[in-house]
């Protein structure tokens, strides 16, 4: 029913914790697909050492490194069931979880959504951000930040055929597209079923991508500037939205001095008021780096 997928780099030291949360799992009904994006450490030994134990289903595929979008295009290409989470390395799963998935999809899921939203939590069970709102059972997942006041990282189960579709690109030299890409274009078609329950456990690793975006503005210019150009197409999305994404698109278009990027705009009135403040964000950037 279910591939859970790590993405890894170099994170043998704290993937033990991810795969014992696996095998304590109440139900055996996933297969844990770890794609390893280029690690130079011990990760290729250690994830063999577990294959042998055969405790838990485990497929291992070793690629160049790509960064975090590189590895999820890897994952959807090589999964074959219903359903998919993606569990990074440095994250554990509550026991139940797995149980909790399997179960609430066989009782609601269907092909009119794409999925769940469930729960992110810290080790100690506090809930990352907002719970689910109670009173709706369906929701897109912009929707749930943008319109119902939902904070925080959630937990996304997706239906496999449809994230096998749209892959992210690949852009020479950097490593980073935002997932959310993805997600948003399944937005358009689809809402997702809300699951209040913790089925993910996370700890923030200062190596942790989603604690180093400052340095993924600088170094994944060609990267941010398509996402926040596909964000600006969003058709359910507000102007305030978009003008926000428009600053940032500006800001990364000057990092790699692409000049015809009003142009090349899917907003362009938005973006040419958007001038002015993608400029200060581009030399506060560029001036933080060289401090930096």
């Amino acid at each position: 029913m279910l591939t859970v997928f790590t993405p890894t780099f170099n994170r043998a030291y704290c993937l033990d914790k991810c795969y014992q949360s696996l095998v304590r799992q109440t139900s055996k009904d996933f297969i844990w697909l770890i794609i390893d994006d280029g690690s130079t450490d011990n990760t290729r030994e250690l994830v063999n050492h577990w294959i042998k134990e055969n405790k838990i289903e485990i497929h291992y595929h070793l690629q160049d490194n790509q960064g975090m979008h590189g590895a999820h295009n890897a994952a959807y290409e090589k999964m074959n069931t219903e359903l998919n989470v993606c569990i990074d390395s440095d994250d554990y799963m509550p026991e139940d979880a797995v149980e909790k998935i399997v179960s609430f999809w066989k009782r609601y899921g269907n092909e009119h959504v794409s999925g769940i939203i469930a729960l992110d939590a810290f080790g100690d069970n506090k809930v990352i951000g907002t719970k689910l709102p109670e009173q709706i059972e369906q929701s897109t997942l912009f929707d749930l930040y943008y319109k119902h006041g939902v904070t925080g990282d959630k937990k996304l189960v997706y239906r496999t055929e449809l994230t096998k579709a749209n892959p992210y690109p690949i852009f020479e030299n950097e490593k980073y597209v935002g997932l959310a890409y993805k997600y948003y274009l399944l937005d358009k078609k689809y809402k997702m079923l809300l699951m209040n329950e913790v089925i993910c456990h996370v700890e923030y690793l200062p190596d942790g991508s989603s604690l180093n975006m400052f340095n993924q503005y600088r170094k994944n210019p060609k990267g941010f500037a398509f996402y926040r150009k596909e964000l600006m197409k969003l058709p359910f999305a507000s102007k305030s939205f978009k003008f926000r994404q428009a600053i940032h698109y500006v800001s990364s278009s000057l990092m790699i001095k692409d000049w015809k990027f009003l142009s090349d705009s899917p907003k362009k009135l938005l973006t040419f008021l958007a001038i002015p403040f993608g400029v200060l964000l581009f030399l506060y950037i560029s001036n933080s780096s060289r401090n930096a």
